[in-house]
């Protein structure tokens, strides 16, 4: 495993040493390492998200929007169906 070493301010230092003595983390390595995990989980969503919602705009106008139909399908899907 490769190293890199980080300054940090006294604040943050601080922080981080907290967190280890919660027990959640068993040094400041592991503590940046979930770090750095849960920004890239975050950066792949984001990812997503922005595609969709090009992919929605380059998909073109919608047309109108029947919110009964909607909502028939919507009971239909849960098993809801009536009458």
């Amino acid at each position: 495993m490769a190293t890199m070493n980080i300054s940090l301010p006294g604040q943050m230092r601080d922080w981080v040493e907290t967190r280890i003595g919660t027990g959640l983390y068993s040094n400041n390595s592991d503590y940046v390492r979930d770090l750095i995990r849960r920004d890239q989980m975050l950066a792949q969503r984001r990812e997503a998200l922005q595609l969709a919602i090009s992919e929605g705009l380059e998909s073109g106008d919608a047309g109108e929007l029947d919110m009964s139909a909607i909502k028939k399908r919507a009971r239909q899907a849960a098993g809801l169906n009536q009458a």
